[in-house]
Order: structure tokens, then sequence, then C-alpha cells
């Protein structure tokens, strides 16, 4: 027994979710008690440190959910958007804060997330990282600080194994340009420009979306007027920084009030 919370974490044989265990057993101020799997697949019903091809650590990985959440304080969850919209329900009732990393959401995803986020801490990001955070933050101020005149554009570039674009992160900078802004990101975003597109809307926010290699994620924010421009830009060489950030999120729900914060307010950011 352990007085520290438990985290689960789901889709624990990720990439990001084996980091996240790792972190995990390395720290002592949180402690590992469940790993979630898909039904059917290998790792169900097997120790997970075996798994890992590790010692045995006595947590089994399971394919019930609500389970394995209804024995812990928060779960750590980087899958995809279907799973995280039906996890954050699943949560919700067990009363555990829900760290969110997934990216892809869709508008419909996102209102089912606020509404399980009435009855339990949500904590949602599209990147955990203390950098990027700062880096929005920043990219919002700065946007506030010129007008129109000043073009922006958002540049990412991640490995060839992502699904989604543009990246979460790009988005959550975008959001952030936009509220400086005082506008709507869905009515001035422009995505990839391909063929005669015309010239640039005034106003408008671009993104741009690379992928290749093993990159683990660059993300550049470029305001551009007549004679002069500004770089804003985060580079991450390390995947372990958006599990330290995880964790970190799920220690500090701990005493929160229901609702859906994101990691600036964990940060101490928030306006």
């Amino acid at each position: 027994m352990t007085d520290k919370p438990g985290v689960v974490v789901t889709g624990v044989s990720g990439r990001m979710g084996q980091m996240l265990v790792r972190a995990l057993e390395k720290s002592d101020r949180l402690a590992l008690v469940g790993a979630v799997e898909r039904t059917g697949h290998d790792w169900v019903g097997r120790d997970l440190g075996a798994c890992m091809g590790g010692q045995e650590n006595g947590v089994v990985v399971t394919d019930d959910a609500l389970e394995a959440f209804s024995k812990a304080q928060a779960v750590i969850d980087f899958t995809a958007p279907a799973a995280t919209v039906a996890f954050a329900e699943l949560a919700a009732q067990a009363r555990a804060v829900h760290v969110i990393g997934t990216t892809g959401l869709s508008d419909d995803d996102l209102a089912k997330i606020k509404a399980a986020a009435r009855h339990a801490v949500v904590v949602r990001a599209g990147n955990m990282s203390l950098g990027v955070n700062l880096l929005t933050k920043v990219t919002q101020q700065v946007a506030a600080a010129l007008d129109e005149d000043w073009d922006i554009e958002i540049v990412e570039s991640h490995h060839n194994q992502k699904v989604d674009a543009p990246s979460g992160t790009a988005l959550m900078l975008g959001e952030a340009a936009a509220a400086g802004r005082a506008v709507d990101l869905a009515e001035v975003s422009d995505r990839g420009r391909d063929g005669i597109t015309g010239k640039r809307t005034r106003g408008h926010i671009g993104f741009h979306a690379l992928r290749g290699g093993d990159v683990v994620g660059e993300h550049e924010v470029i305001f551009a007027a007549a004679g002069e421009r500004i770089f804003l830009k985060h580079v991450a060489s390390d995947r372990g920084l958006f599990a330290r950030g995880a964790l970190k999120a799920a220690l500090w729900g701990q005493d929160k009030a229901p609702g859906e914060y994101d990691m600036l307010d964990v940060l101490g950011l928030s306006d």
C-alpha cells in the first residue's frame, strides 16, 4: 500500500504509454496502480513489467478501464479521440483526475469531454511541456500587441508516424494567437495552401505541417510585416518532457474542483 496518489496509464503499450510508466516508476510523489489496453491486445492479462521487457512489477494490464480507474486517483491518457472520449466518461464516474494529451479531437469530442468535466477534474492540453505553454502565453501577448499588418504563420514538424495535422500544439498556438486578436480561429484559419490560392487574406492565421524521420516536435510562430519578422520557436528533443508534464498535471489536479483545465492552469500562467 502507498499514500501516494495512484495513476492508471491508458494505451500502455504505445510509445508515450511506456514512457509514462517509466516516469511513474521513478516518481516519489505518484504511484502506478493500473494499465489499460484495448480488448484483444497481446498485453491484456499479463504483467506490465514483463510486457515491457523488464522485471514483473505486479501491475496486470487490463481491458476493463472502469475497474482500473475505480482504484486510482488519476488517469493519464495519450491515446486516440474515440478512446479518450470513452475514458473521459469512465474517469468522471470514478471521480479520477483525467489528464488528456490526446490530439485530433473533434468539436463533438470536446463537447463530450466538457460534459465529463462537470463531475471530475480534466486537464487537457495539446502539449504538456513547460516550454510550449510559455510559448503559447507569449504568442497570445505578441498577437495582442501587433495589428493585422503582421501576418501570422505557424509551422510544425513531427515524426513520420504522426497521424493528425496540424498538430494539437500548432492548433493550441493558433488559438492563442486568435485570442490575442480577439477573433475566432475557425473563421481565420488557413491550412496548408496548395495551387493557385490567390493572395493571402489579411488577418488570417496560416498552418503548415511537416512530417519526417523521428522528429519529436518543433513549432514556430512567425509574425511577418513589411520589412521585419519575429520568430518564436520551441524544439522538443526528448519525449520524456511530455511525460513529466503529464505527471505534474495529475498531481496538481488532486485537490481541484471538477472542471476543465489546461497546462497554463497547472503552471500558474492563466489570466
